[in-house]
């Protein structure tokens, strides 16, 4: 998805210039949808007006695998950075997996995009690809924060994922639909002029109305008919109604090339892009460069995907006609072209089109082989969505719980989502396939390696047996030849910490730290903090702040604005600034965990307990008694469901034993706000409705609506903007 993806305007095709006139006129809408199905000529048309337009355009093409906020949001902070590049960017300003996604926009890409003074136009082409919950959630977000004279453009095959009606009363939606898009008579005849068929007037008419004005389908009759012997003969037998049309063109269009050529595109359109080589692989031939080039040169067919002319995709209504037919007269090729094009991209350097293919091909067995080569990679990438898709896919096909490497993997993907539950499944399913005998073993010590890494990060046995998982990982890395990832040293690191041995505990939490990669951020960001609080209890208070804005350092270069880190980032950083007598500086650390403290992993406890207690302890600094209690309690019920927490549990113990007995006061900044109540404040300060929001965060209307009425009540407010505000205030939400 990049600005290269937007179409050059083709040579000879018909300017749509009432269209234009239409998009130039509504400055003061700021929604355009143009929506119809696939050969209405929507990105030709939007492709003009960029042509003809004085104002900025950043044009996005929406795939498949942007159905994964993290690759979304990313796409988009980078289209707006590229328009407005002064400032701090948006691309470094973006939560992390995890967070609210109406939330992030909120906070991040909606200013941004309000913040832009020359007017520009944001498209979103192809929308429709856009399935992902979330993701369409934020381009409905989104819609709520074009400025005035600017424009979100939303175009694909279906109705835009906006509230049209909403819009449409309020006056700020321009609607472009097949009606709009359909070519007029006289944009009929220039087509047919431009493609260099001579026609009368009354032949004319008749093809436009055998078309309806469809561009794809006249344009597409037009390369038949400059094929007939008898133009005219061949108006009079083309029929206008689309399906009819798709009919024409199965039976006369492509009978039209070489059988050889047909045989090539109908096959090849099992592929998604597609080059020479790939293609000679896939159909056992040679020459496919060549074809590529000769079908290019056919314009509309083939549409390149770089300037070199080596990749290609096609046209989308050609590939579903293709498509169509190979599915239809031979149903057992389509996998094995798949099966063959997941092989070369394996072999050329492309794992994860290698596991796309695959995936396509229901070829489990080798989806599951590549999957687990990838997922780490991919997780550490932040591409969360995308990697739970795939872990879904095989999870459907039973090919997680016979593979002790998929499912200890997934069982860390779990975690990290804080999807406790689901975690422990699949460490109990680890944990089995590895002792059952038909579970695939080839890659035994590493699957032994990543099953002890999994059962660390759980810490179901306690501190004690976080220290003996963290060990035998170390040993099973050791014994697969290969070094351990930085995530065994810090759990290392961290058992012994929370066992009370602070100088064996940081030794090993800088071997971590030493050997973290370049996308290693959650691992470095929690290395400084443990270090960070080392250094707190050994009263080297300016070393224990250097470590906390290294780590928010981390975070940030990572783009990643908020995560399960972030409070315990927060904390160690407002400790610091408590101690050195910076209370303003304190509570606006306060502030930012607790818009944080819902992304909490309560899969992983040792750092959840950390970072509520540490914040405990600012908020005891600050005498907000009543929010240190709130996060006690919620310490309380992790430690309770995992014993044997080390010197957390008497951390907490003690905590609450100084609170015993004192007046609750609340100070401004630091709401005792629950993790359920943070989670929904961001999702308020959208347009969202009650209904649309339980939805979005999977609870019950009336769950939100107790919880926002709590919300309220804690800030003093009596309705949900002057909530949204309050919180503002406070510092509970950016904006």
């Amino acid at each position: 998805m990049s600005e290269d993806d937007r179409l050059a305007v083709q040579p000879g095709s018909v300017p749509r210039l009432a269209l234009i006139d239409r998009l130039r006129q509504a400055t003061s809408r700021p929604v355009i949808s143009v929506a119809a199905p696939a050969g209405y000529g929507k990105t030709t048309m939007l492709s003009q007006w960029a042509e003809r337009s004085d104002r900025l355009f950043a044009w996005l093409t929406v795939r498949e695998g942007d159905n994964d906020p993290q690759v979304l949001l990313a796409h988009i902070a980078a289209a707006l950075d590229a328009l407005a590049p002064a400032g701090q960017p948006a691309s470094g300003l973006l939560a992390a997996p995890g967070n609210s996604v109406p939330g992030s926009v909120a906070s991040v890409l909606g200013p941004a995009l309000a913040s832009m003074t020359t007017p520009m136009a944001l498209v979103l082409d192809d929308v429709h690809v856009l399935h992902d919950p979330r993701c369409r959630a934020a381009v409905l977000a989104l819609a709520d924060y074009v400025p005035g004279g600017s424009h979100l453009v939303l175009a694909g095959r279906d109705r835009p994922p906006v509230p049209v009606a909403r819009l449409r009363t309020a006056g700020k939606i321009v609607e472009i639909g097949p009606r709009d898009l359909a070519l007029s008579r006289a944009e009929a005849a220039s087509l047919l002029h431009e493609a260099g068929i001579s026609v009368g007037e009354y032949e004319v008419a008749e093809l436009h109305s055998r078309t309806e004005g469809w561009p794809a389908g006249l344009y597409l009759a037009a390369l038949s008919l400059r094929a007939e012997g008898s133009q005219t003969d061949a108006v009079a037998s083309f029929s206008g109604e689309q399906a009819r049309v798709r009919r024409y063109l199965e039976a006369t269009f492509l009978t039209r090339i070489s059988p050889a050529q047909r045989a090539f595109l109908t096959r090849t359109s099992a592929l998604q892009r597609i080059c020479g080589p790939l293609c000679d692989v896939a159909l056992r031939r040679r020459g496919s460069a060549a074809t590529l080039a000769d079908l290019a040169r056919s314009n509309l067919l083939l549409v390149p995907l770089d300037r070199r002319g080596t990749w290609y995709r096609y046209h989308h209504l050609l590939r579903d006609l293709l498509l169509a037919e190979v599915t239809d007269l031979e149903p057992e090729l389509v996998p094995v072209l798949r099966r063959r094009a997941a092989a070369w991209c394996q072999r050329n350097g492309l794992p994860e089109e290698a596991l796309e293919y695959s995936i396509a091909a229901e070829d489990a067995d080798t989806a599951a082989a590549l999957a687990a080569g990838l997922v780490v990679r991919a997780r550490g990438q932040g591409r969360v969505a995308t990697v739970q898709r795939w872990l879904r896919w095989l999870d459907d096909r039973g090919q997680i719980e016979k593979r002790p490497m998929l499912a200890a993997l997934a069982g860390i993907v779990s975690a990290l989502a804080g999807r406790t539950a689901e975690a422990e499944r699949w460490a109990d399913a680890a944990d089995r396939c590895r002792r059952d005998g038909s579970a695939v073993r080839e890659e035994d010590p590493a699957a032994e390696a990543w099953a002890a890494v999994l059962r660390g990060m759980l810490c179901r046995g306690g501190i004690a047996q976080l220290r003996a998982d963290a060990d035998e990982a170390a040993r099973w890395f050791a014994a697969a030849g290969g070094k351990a990832p930085p995530v065994v040293a810090l759990e290392q690191g961290i058992a012994r910490i929370l066992s009370g041995d602070l100088d064996g505990g940081d030794a090993f939490i800088e071997d971590a730290l030493g050997g973290a990669e370049a996308d290693a951020h959650e691992v470095s960001a929690i290395a400084l903090c443990e270090r960070s609080l080392v250094a707190m209890a050994r009263g080297e208070w300016s070393r224990a702040a250097a470590l906390g804005g290294q780590a928010r350092a981390v975070l940030r270069e990572a783009g990643i604005a908020e995560s399960y880190l972030t409070p315990l980032v927060c904390a160690v950083l407002a400790r610091s600034a408590r101690h050195a007598g910076d209370i303003p500086a304190a509570r606006r650390e306060l502030a930012s965990a607790q818009r944080a403290r819902q992304l909490l992993a309560d899969a992983i406890p040792p750092l959840a307990v950390q970072a509520q207690i540490e914040l405990a302890r600012v908020c005891i600094a600050l005498t907000d008694v009543e929010c240190a209690k709130t996060l006690l309690r919620e310490a309380g019920t992790l430690l309770g469901r995992r014993p044997g927490m080390g010197t957390l549990t008497t951390e907490a113990e003690a905590l609450l034993a100084q609170l015993s007995g004192q007046r609750e006061l609340i100070v401004p900044g630091a709401l005792p706000l629950t993790a359920a109540e943070l989670r929904l404040l961001p999702v308020l300060a959208t347009h969202l409705s009650f209904r649309e929001i339980a939805e979005q965060l999977g609870l019950s209307r009336s769950t939100v609506k107790v919880e926002a009425t709590s919300i309220y009540r804690k800030v003093g407010a009596a309705s949900r903007h002057e909530a949204v505000t309050r919180a503002r205030d406070l510092g509970l939400l950016d904006g």
